[in-house]
């Protein structure tokens, strides 16, 4: 009887967050899904009529779409690479005793604590101004022309803008994983003879795996819904260059006022990011059952 009692009590403190979680999330998406089946333009207001899936047919079959997934797969794909060899190649460097090394660390760390649209900002008319950037001036005291990146090399520049956001991070939670790396061990591989790069291909690479996959999962998660960068400096150009998933949904809501093209739109991207979403859960599940 008292263990019933328990689960009631429980049970009732806990409806409240319940009740929050389903307002918060599900009303919302069960507000979009219903917007994606009407033909819903803010330019005609009381114009709405019933569509059916033709919204989601239209949005699939647009180019737009398919360069905007090739996008959004090469901003992830390339952000994961520099910020997962660039994170253990810092954590590595800054696990080595030196003068300052506490000052170092913080450095390393700040830009992650800085806004995505200021970040944004300060690249777009500090770095890559093809006129007064830093870039632009190296370029000229070196006798170079100046190269403007956001035209010739949208993409790119913003896979740089978001590596340099999130490198910090996972630099971060690979120096806390190396810390707890066993120096016995590496002591007596030294002894035996193994050279630096064997030591980190058998003992410190493996060791890392477990974190490598987590900062995998969680940016993962956050970098298919990247916008501000891209808001901030190309506007998804030239043409859709630069356009991802998130991007492409905003213009077709916020851009061209069709409300139901862009619900369709955010439900396909809310699918596509739980179907990435659960595969990497079950990546990370097999790596922490090893």
């Amino acid at each position: 009887m008292a263990t019933l009692n328990s689960r009631r009590a429980a049970r009732l403190m806990i409806s409240p967050a319940v009740l929050l979680l389903l307002a918060w999330m599900v009303v919302p998406l069960a507000m979009t899904i219903y917007f994606s089946m009407l033909r819903y333009n803010l330019l005609m207001p009381g114009m709405e009529s019933w569509a059916g899936f033709d919204n989601y047919r239209w949005f699939l079959t647009d180019p737009a779409f398919f360069a905007a997934i090739g996008n959004t797969m090469k901003l992830v794909l390339g952000v994961l690479f520099i910020t997962t060899v660039g994170g253990v190649l810092l954590a590595l460097l800054l696990d080595q005793p030196f003068w300052g090394q506490g000052i170092v660390r913080v450095l390393v760390i700040a830009p992650f604590f800085v806004m995505p649209t200021v970040s944004a900002l300060v690249w777009k008319n500090m770095f890559l101004n093809p006129v007064n950037g830093l870039f632009a001036h190296a370029a000229k005291a070196l006798g170079l022309q100046p190269y403007d990146f956001l035209s010739h090399a949208p993409l790119a520049s913003i896979i740089g803008i978001v590596a340099w956001q999130w490198l910090p991070f996972a630099t971060l939670i690979l120096l806390t994983a190396l810390q707890s790396l066993d120096r016995e061990q590496m002591d007596a591989a030294e002894m035996d003879g193994a050279s630096p790069l064997q030591r980190f291909g058998y003992i410190t690479l493996p060791h890392l795996g477990r974190s490598i996959t987590v900062v995998i999962l969680i940016q993962t998660i956050f970098l298919l819904s990247v916008f501000a960068e891209i808001l901030v400096t190309t506007n998804g150009g030239p043409g859709t260059a630069s356009t991802n998933l998130t991007y492409l949904v905003y213009a077709q809501s916020l851009l061209s006022f069709d409300v139901g093209m862009g619900s369709a739109g955010g439900v396909v991207a809310v699918i596509l990011a739980n179907i990435v979403a659960i595969f990497l859960m079950r990546m990370i599940g097999k790596n922490l059952e090893r």
